[in-house]
């Protein structure tokens, strides 16, 4: 292997997050600070700024196992010293029982996250950087270091990798089972801790002694306060020691794939082009969108043949429910409309008596069905990517059939009493099953099962019909969307005369549930604004409006219950169980400011002064970006204040619906937008 050739590869100044010297030095802060790095093939990189590992699943190499689609954690750590002036001092930081070991963030003086996580530690007068990139499109990562000052002489790095070759759900301990052996030639060597999981090959511009050594009772904190088993135990195969030098760069590369070559210098020099392209520097016209604009990228995998989206990291995988929230505002707002048609094709093969999967399961088992609004959100994302890319004819012949199996299918009825009541809203639910986007189950206990007629769906269904029958009506079907202008007169009709809740002067929950109607009052009925213009009178959309931001609007995004309510549940805290009783009763979710921004703008005009006031909704979402993990927006926050942050450090529609809302409806302009923002029109349908 060629060793690496000097290269001036500094951060851009435009960068979207850099913490300075006092937060990476107090322990508390950069253990709450969470970089994460993605490869676009499901695997990822993450950790803390601090370097400690928090979560079972921090780790250098984390992959997916293509024959499985299954991910695992094969390389945790690294250790890392230097020696100097005839002192080993840490740059490496670790949690054991009762104590950090060793403290290398007390040298760390600035951290990076773009165009990759980037370290920068002192010692005296010398100054190192540590840089961790994952390359896209392998299961490979990167570890880069170099002395940035100039030394009489060089300072020598010891290295050593941590590994546990692990189910990434797991925990490892010490076992008798776990090989030892490593297969070492020139600046490589192989690991394969287990015979049954991946190796680990490690290219390198060092040299390799073969030392093998546990390191016992690592800690995880956020795994002990979710309530989980968090102590484990990470094997080390060896020390890898390199000499750094002014000029000289040192470098490892971890990967789970089989090559007979890797030219690290190569490998970085080819993802910063990449990532400079992608994130095309320019002075943004908003830097708020654009932070979120940049983080798009972390959430779009290809897995073989099939293109599509991870819900959040670390621990999600892709939901069609999520997966069509967010593709307006990951693909669509920012340009990116061929992946936006490739995940829109890439469900197509998967729609089964009239439905879209709601989730694609680890260990390659068949799709799971069990949501009543994925298809609609389905049908909801291709009309918005018709509307963006005019691309009639691709809809035309691929996703037409697709809807009208949709529409039909929720017609005829379908799994779990999915259908088209006499009325024509849909019903839908049965016992032990979960099908809206208020989805926790503990056990048999569905928490709230919402059965009967849930208010968004009946606005997905008024919204899927209009694009059916538009859709129906261009492509020359001109009976087919006369039936769907005659089932959406229908259910429109009902729509206002069932779901007014004239006591509480708001739209019910659900209706001709179990227990009657449910007039708790939740986020939901946002959508009948959102989706559609007709479904409500502009008096009544403002009273909806205003009671959703008098109980449930926080900076952070809608809570899911009323605190009024006596099941509000204001903190997401403890095991599990506690846990899922809490996640749709009270907790806040930050991707539904994007339908509440744009029902705000639809029902109140869009004035400069209600574009302000919009905006101002999103402020605490702007700030949370470098609060969790930097540059990102987290699942779910505590329904009460300080609204800690909750759940996926990283979500892709807590990020995606701001996004869109920023552009569709506050007139944001993205850096890399191809063309003038599409407005939210819903096409035949007149404005209040």
């Amino acid at each position: 292997m060629k060793r690496i050739s000097r290269a001036r590869d500094t951060n851009d100044e435009g960068q979207l997050m850099r913490i300075g010297k006092e937060e990476c030095q107090d322990p508390d802060r950069a253990l709450s600070l969470e970089w994460l790095e993605t490869n676009g093939c499901g695997g990822f990189a993450s950790g803390t700024v601090a370097g400690a590992n928090t979560r079972r699943y921090h780790g250098l190499l984390l992959v997916v196992s293509p024959s499985e689609c299954h991910r695992y954690m094969l390389v945790n750590h690294l250790e890392e010293w230097l020696h100097l002036d005839d002192r080993a001092i840490s740059i490496s930081t670790n949690l054991y029982p009762g104590v950090i070991h060793p403290q290398g963030y007390s040298h760390c003086i600035s951290f990076s996250s773009t165009p990759w996580p980037t370290w920068t530690f002192t010692f005296d007068d010398r100054t190192v950087s540590r840089e961790i990139l994952c390359v896209r499109g392998q299961s490979t990562v990167v570890v880069r270091w170099r002395l940035l000052t100039p030394a009489r002489d060089s300072i020598e790095l010891r290295v050593r990798p941590k590994l546990t070759s692990r189910e990434y759900h797991a925990l490892h301990h010490e076992n008798g089972a776990l090989s030892p052996e490593a297969t070492v030639t020139a600046q490589r060597v192989t690991w394969q801790p287990y015979h049954d999981l991946p190796a680990v090959q490690c290219s390198h511009t060092g040299s390799y002694h073969h030392l093998p050594e546990w390191y016992r009772q690592v800690q995880f904190p956020m795994e002990q306060e979710r309530g989980l088993d968090f102590q484990e135990d990470w094997w080390s195969p060896g020390e890898l020691r390199f000499h750094l030098e002014s000029g000289r760069e040192q470098a490892l590369a971890l990967t789970s794939e089989v090559a007979d070559d890797i030219e690290i210098g190569d490998l970085i020099r080819k993802e910063r082009v990449r990532r400079v392209k992608y994130h095309e520097v320019a002075k943004a016209p908003d830097r708020f969108a654009e932070a979120l604009r940049r983080g798009v990228e972390t959430f779009l995998v290809r897995q073989g043949s099939k293109q599509t989206v991870i819900a959040g990291y670390p621990w999600f995988a892709d939901w069609g429910r999520d997966t069509f929230i967010s593709l307006p505002g990951l693909f669509l707002v920012t340009g990116q409309y061929e992946a936006g048609w490739d995940i829109i094709q890439s469900f197509i093969p998967f729609v089964s008596e009239g439905m879209v999967p709601n989730r694609f399961p680890d260990l390659g088992k068949d799709p799971d069905y069990n949501a009543i609004d994925a298809s609609l959100w389905f049908i909801h994302a291709v009309d918005r990517y018709l509307a963006y890319s005019k691309d009639t004819k691709r809809v035309r012949l691929v996703a037409w059939p697709a809807i009208r199996q949709i529409l039909d299918g929720y017609r005829q009825g379908t799994r779990y009493n999915i259908k088209m009541d006499i009325d024509g809203l849909i019903s839908g639910g049965m016992p032990g099953v979960q099908l809206t986007w208020m989805d926790a189950k503990i056990g048999d206990w569905v928490v709230t099962p919402r059965h009967g007629k849930p208010v968004e769906i009946q606005a997905l269904w008024l919204r899927a019909l209009q694009v059916g029958a538009c859709l129906a009506a261009q492509f020359g079907e001109q009976g087919y969307a006369a039936g769907c202008r005659k089932d959406r007169r229908r259910a429109l009709t009902s729509f206002r005369t069932r779901f007014w809740y004239q006591g509480g002067q708001y739209l019910y929950d659900t209706v001709d549930g179990p227990g009657g109607d449910d007039s708790s009052i939740r986020p939901n009925q946002v959508y009948a604004i959102s989706l559609c213009d007709d479904l409500l009178t502009h008096e009544q959309a403002t009273q909806v409006l205003q009671l959703v931001k008098e109980q449930l609007l926080t900076p952070v995004g809608l809570r899911t219950l009323s605190p009024q309510d006596r099941r509000y549940r204001p903190r997401y805290v403890g095991g599990p169980r506690e846990r899922d009783s809490a996640y749709h009763q009270g907790t806040v979710w930050p991707f539904l400011l994007g339908c509440f921004v744009t029902a705000w703008v639809s029902t109140f005009g869009r004035t400069s002064k209600t574009k302000r006031e919009a905006r101002s909704f999103l402020k605490g979402i702007e700030a949370h970006l470098r609060e969790a993990c930097l540059g990102h927006v987290s699942e779910i926050f505590d329904g009460d204040e300080p609204h800690a942050p909750r759940g996926c450090p990283a979500q892709a529609w807590s990020l995606a619906e701001p996004l869109r809302a920023m552009v569709e409806d506050l007139g944001v302009r993205l850096v890399s937008e191809k063309a003038p923002s599409v407005r939210h029109k819903r096409p035949g349908i007149q404005p209040r």
